[in-house]
């Protein structure tokens, strides 16, 4: 069942939490922290809104558009052609929503634990009172990850640029440059230890637990490449939340199983995530706001929906159909054409429709926003099993665990002859586990150049829309610029662009 208290929105909380974005203006008769928040359940209901700034969807519309998870539709109207064709610069909203969104959520984060400083809790309160400070630590760190990942031309070097550390609520004229990669990840890594030691709730799909902040780690780990720690994380995560069987798996995408689920963003009819995602003027890409869904379909996920992005068919070809991951990321609706690479008319011939998310409580499209999940530790301990001991076997053996689990009977155990080549085919494995759940653009990033793997769309897909097909995954644009709405307000920052742009 939805927890329908994070619906609501309290006055208070949008006067208090309402302001600009990276800042927050502290003016006279305004009412602040100090004020607004007096007791512990005050503090309560302001994490309640931190969440609500928390959202997956515009990394699910950057990863499944830019990269080759996605074709252009039939039904298109020219949603996310510039994104399809690879056009990413410092005008572009996509730069705007990754750098403003994450800010945003810094600052309410920070607001919050500035709050918290004030307020000593009354006797029996201490729990909630870590609990609460323990989940806004481990939101701001998912934040400051998320700049670091998309805006840090290597998160593996220290001495890049990522993006400005801020740890306070700032004035309105704070114009920091850029930290150095080293230091973000300062910042990210003392959060995430503060939220250890304040966490005391071991696991809850719905709210963030130990377990969460553990995968979070394990994430954060896997982006600086510190592949020990990812292996004892991720195996203990593994151990802690079995694979789903092949039934629990298609009930956790109509949301109705949580067995593999180690912590997600729910969403509910009626919240303030519960319509179309909106779609920006420069890119037309959907950065969020909306159902997930809504990113690759207007009215549903069938044939009938208005689908306007389908699915690649370098993607749809990975899959068997006696996997259930086809069942459940294809729709029965779609119109396969085996014959599609001769057709003459494959765009409307072959309509591979997305169903990855069909929607849930009548709500079509809406489902809740699954950030961690098992299989993506499972996936981290491969990785780290080739990256560490050179161990292809048991990374072999992991992927033929994942497949066991996704065909429900014994599969083939896979055999690799090189490193790159495991690697190779962990990225293959991550492209349709974890479709359209926003890894597929940090996934090439972090390990193209080492699987000699980059963008790859199918050539009839990209072809009939005049599109590029491919994309190395060194090219600079898997680092986002700095917006120029920074710049604009923030000039010494524009110094410190990214390479490229």
């Amino acid at each position: 069942m939805k927890k329908f208290s994070k619906i609501l929105f309290v006055g208070l909380l949008t006067v208090v939490m309402g302001c600009n974005d990276a800042i927050d203006i502290r003016q006279p008769g305004r009412l602040d922290a100090q004020n607004a928040f007096r007791s512990v359940e005050d503090l309560r209901l302001g994490l309640l809104a931190v969440y609500n700034q928390w959202d997956l969807t515009p990394e699910i519309g950057l990863s499944a558009n830019f990269t080759d998870e996605i074709s252009i539709g039939f039904d298109s109207g020219g949603q996310g052609v510039a994104t399809y064709n690879f056009v990413v610069n410092a005008a572009a909203t996509v730069a705007r929503d990754f750098w403003v969104r994450n800010f945003r959520v810094n600052n309410r984060a920070t607001l919050l634990i500035e709050a918290a400083a004030l307020i000593t809790p009354e006797a029996g309160e201490e729990d909630l009172y870590n609990n609460v400070l323990a989940q806004t630590y481990a939101i701001r760190a998912y934040a400051n990850l998320e700049l670091l990942t998309y805006f840090s031309s290597d998160p593996t070097d220290d001495t890049t640029l990522a993006a400005p550390v801020v740890d306070f609520v700032a004035p309105l004229d704070y114009q920091p440059l850029r930290n150095t990669t080293g230091e973000m990840w300062a910042y990210i890594n003392d959060d995430l230890a503060t939220a250890l030691s304040l966490s005391n709730e071991q696991s809850n799909a719905t709210f963030i637990s130990t377990d969460a902040i553990n995968a979070m780690r394990a994430r954060a780990a896997l982006t600086r490449q510190d592949y020990g720690t990812v292996q004892t994380l991720a195996s203990q995560l593994l151990s802690a939340y079995p694979l789903a069987n092949t039934a629990q798996y298609a009930a956790m995408w109509l949301d109705n199983d949580n067995t593999e689920v180690i912590f997600k963003l729910e969403r509910a009819v009626n919240d303030g995530y519960d319509g179309q995602s909106n779609t920006d003027n420069d890119s037309g890409l959907a950065l969020g706001g909306g159902w997930a869904g809504s990113q690759f379909a207007f009215v549903d996920a069938t044939l009938a929906g208005s689908p306007y992005f389908e699915m690649d068919r370098g993607v749809f070809n990975l899959l068997d159909t006696d996997d259930v991951r086809f069942d459940v990321i294809v729709a029965p609706t779609s119109v396969i054409n085996p014959n599609y690479d001769t057709d003459p008319d494959p765009v409307n011939t072959d309509i591979l429709v997305i169903q990855k998310y069909p929607g849930s409580e009548g709500r079509p499209l809406m489902n809740d926003l699954k950030v961690f999940r098992s299989s993506e530790m499972l996936l981290m301990l491969a990785e780290a099993r080739v990256a560490t001991n050179n161990d292809l076997s048991g990374a072999a053996n992991l992927i033929k665990q994942l497949r066991d689990a996704r065909f429900g009977s014994a599969q083939p155990t896979p055999m690799y002859g090189s490193a790159q080549e495991a690697y190779a085919a962990i990225l293959d494995e991550r492209r349709i586990e974890l479709a359209y759940e926003g890894h597929r653009y940090k996934d090439l990033k972090r390990l193209g150049v080492a699987a000699n793997r980059g963008v790859s769309r199918d050539n009839v897909d990209c072809s009939a829309q005049g599109a590029p097909c491919s994309l190395p995954a060194s090219d600079f644009r898997f680092s986002l610029p700095i917006p120029i709405v920074e710049i604009n307000g923030n000039p010494g920052i524009s110094s410190q662009q990214n390479p490229g742009y």
